[in-house]
């Protein structure tokens, strides 16, 4: 259990790469946009956009292309994520549900993440302060300017992703055909969710290591703490007590999820991905989404816990909104769920069954 529960249990930072994948060998590119103006005023006199392509974009008899797919990735992620087993093996191959011999699917790296533009790469806290308004316009402009794409057949999002996506409803509502976004609340993020953020940030600023942004290495200590916060709004108290059912085996898991997270993680990125959602609030916006939405989370997801309401309140103003709150079981993980198929695979067929129709 301890093997098959370890991807999941830090969904912000972890992802596992798998060869031999059943499905189309991914593109890979990288967009260069020229001067790009964040919703702040500040310029980026070049920034790259990184992203991954499976499958061929086919158009319709209106001209516009009807088989695109875009999946959006979580805070402090990375596109890479999607291509492993549990995602994409679950989801791309022959005969399943976005097969990539019959879907073209889009899968970027958004800003200040992954291979795309990041504060670690030279600016480091000079970059610009980007939001989420930002990550989402710059995914348009990769779609219609780069890759050609003028409409989308479904817009999915894990986490931050799935933020991303209540955004597209609202500022590109003919854009697509039905979102589904899973692990979310398309509501400010406020409350222990904020306080969560708020916490990590000062734990990485207050690291002498730290130096305002210029450190030689990274501040492990404010990192490190960051991490500890992260862990226990993500994890699931059911899988870890079957996978860490020893002192010793919670201990050895403690070590490695450190040890994986540390490798991988910049203190600057991680400040700068926290920090993108300080506006983030489709509320006031969410009537004007037309197109179906599945919302999806579960029960055991400490980030947008169940018990807050806030779902059920929100999805009202939704005109094609449905809310799902999976049940706890052994195959949840917490907030990681968003990114298993395997558990919530029925609703999106689902989902694209209702949308062919609408």
């Amino acid at each position: 259990m301890l093997k098959k529960y370890l991807p999941f249990l830090l969904s912000f930072f972890l992802f596992v790469q798998v060869k031999g994948q059943s499905y189309p060998t991914p593109a890979e590119g990288t967009y260069t946009v020229e001067n790009f103006t964040f919703e702040n005023g500040e310029k980026l006199p070049l920034m790259n956009l990184h992203y991954y392509t499976i499958g061929t974009p086919r158009k319709g008899s209106d001209g516009k292309v009807m088989n695109a797919v875009l999946i959006m990735h979580g805070t402090t992620a990375s596109a890479a994520g999607f291509l492993g087993k549990q995602f994409a093996g679950q989801l791309f191959g022959p005969g399943q549900l976005l097969d990539a011999t019959k879907y073209f699917i889009i899968l970027p790296d958004a800003i200040g993440h992954g291979k795309s533009s990041r504060p670690s790469d030279s600016l480091h806290m000079r970059f610009p302060a980007y939001t989420y308004n930002d990550m989402v316009t710059a995914e348009h402009r990769l779609l219609t300017k780069h890759l050609g794409v003028d409409h989308l057949r479904l817009i999915l999002g894990t986490s931050m992703g799935a933020m991303h996506a209540w955004v597209w409803g609202y500022a590109y509502p003919k854009f697509m055909d039905a979102l589904m976004p899973l692990a979310c609340q398309p509501a400010p993020i406020v409350g222990r969710n904020r306080m969560m953020r708020k916490m990590a940030i000062d734990m990485i600023k207050m690291d002498p290591a730290w130096q305002d942004g210029e450190y030689k290495s990274q501040p492990v200590l404010g990192l490190t703490g960051a991490l500890s916060s992260f862990f226990f709004m993500n994890s699931s108290p059911l899988q870890l007590q079957s996978s860490a059912s020893t002192r010793e085996s919670a201990d050895s898991l403690v070590v490695r999820m450190r040890r994986g997270s540390l490798a991988s993680l910049d203190a600057n990125d991680v400040i700068y991905a926290l920090e993108a959602s300080r506006y983030y609030n489709p509320s006031p916006f969410l009537s004007q989404i037309k197109v179906p939405v599945f919302a999806i989370n579960s029960a055991d997801d400490e980030i947008n816990p169940a018990e807050l309401g806030v779902m059920e309140k929100e999805i009202k103003k939704v005109k094609n909104g449905r809310y799902i709150l999976l049940p706890i079981t052994d195959k949840t993980v917490g907030h990681g769920t968003n990114s298993l198929p395997a558990v919530w695979g029925d609703y999106l067929k689902e989902l694209l069954e209702i949308s062919e129709k609408h």
